[in-house]
């Protein structure tokens, strides 16, 4: 068990709190093999990332934005399987909401009707790809974030799932809290995660007042 404090908890979204990747699997998958790619490298490729980048990755000449147009329709319209996982709810519930935010690789119409179609809460301050200029790992989603919250990067922890958001987390001086959800813990390690849990059911408020202090079991 462990007790930290920070100014902000700043939580990506799928993978971390909801669970949509049945729904993201289909749509790379059929996206894929519509372009006679490998649809197990295209899938492993694209989680956490914004979409137009493995667009573009994949189909250099292409029109990337109508590409886009059309992955962003297919995820949009796919939201079988999409639901909260342990924790999530009952942890943003407790935190003040001035005090956390959501920053997603998604698009922002995206993001929207996931969290909707997942019963979670929009947050004022939600951060997307539709949002910043670079997206993961680079750091300026949770360098948004922070200032968004009008919190220091370094009194923030970021919330992820996958080495790509860790490293996005760590780059904007953030301390990062990994879950095991999609990746291994020696590829969550190795990106640079200060602690990899299960879920949001092993991360609970302890007090929010001057700071969050929040209890980590398993740590």
């Amino acid at each position: 068990m462990t007790e930290i404090r920070c100014g902000a908890l700043l939580f990506d979204m799928d993978g971390v709190l909801i669970d949509s990747t049945p729904a993201v699997a289909r749509v790379w998958r059929n996206w894929a093999l519509a372009h006679h790619l490998n649809p197990e490298e295209v899938v492993s490729r694209a989680h956490g990332r914004p979409s137009i980048t493995t667009v573009r990755e994949y189909l250099p000449t292409a029109d990337h934005e109508a590409e886009n147009r059309i992955v962003e329709r297919m995820e949009m319209q796919d939201l079988e399987g999409v639901i909260p996982l342990p924790g999530s709810r009952e942890l943003l519930a407790s935190l003040p909401a001035e005090r956390w935010t959501i920053v997603t690789s998604s698009t922002r119409p995206l993001a929207e009707v996931r969290l909707r179609a997942a019963g979670l809460a929009i947050p004022k301050n939600l951060v997307t790809s539709s949002d910043v200029v670079n997206g993961k790992p680079h750091p300026e989603p949770y360098l948004k974030a922070a200032a968004v919250l009008q919190v220091p990067p370094e009194d923030c922890v970021v919330v992820e799932d996958v080495p790509a958001g860790v490293r996005a987390g760590k780059a904007a001086g953030a301390r990062v809290i990994a879950f095991r959800t999609t990746c291994k813990d020696p590829d969550l390690r190795a990106a640079g995660a200060d602690w990899v849990l299960k879920n949001c059911s092993q991360i609970s408020l302890l007090n929010d007042i001057p700071d969050l202090m929040l209890r980590l079991l398993d740590a």
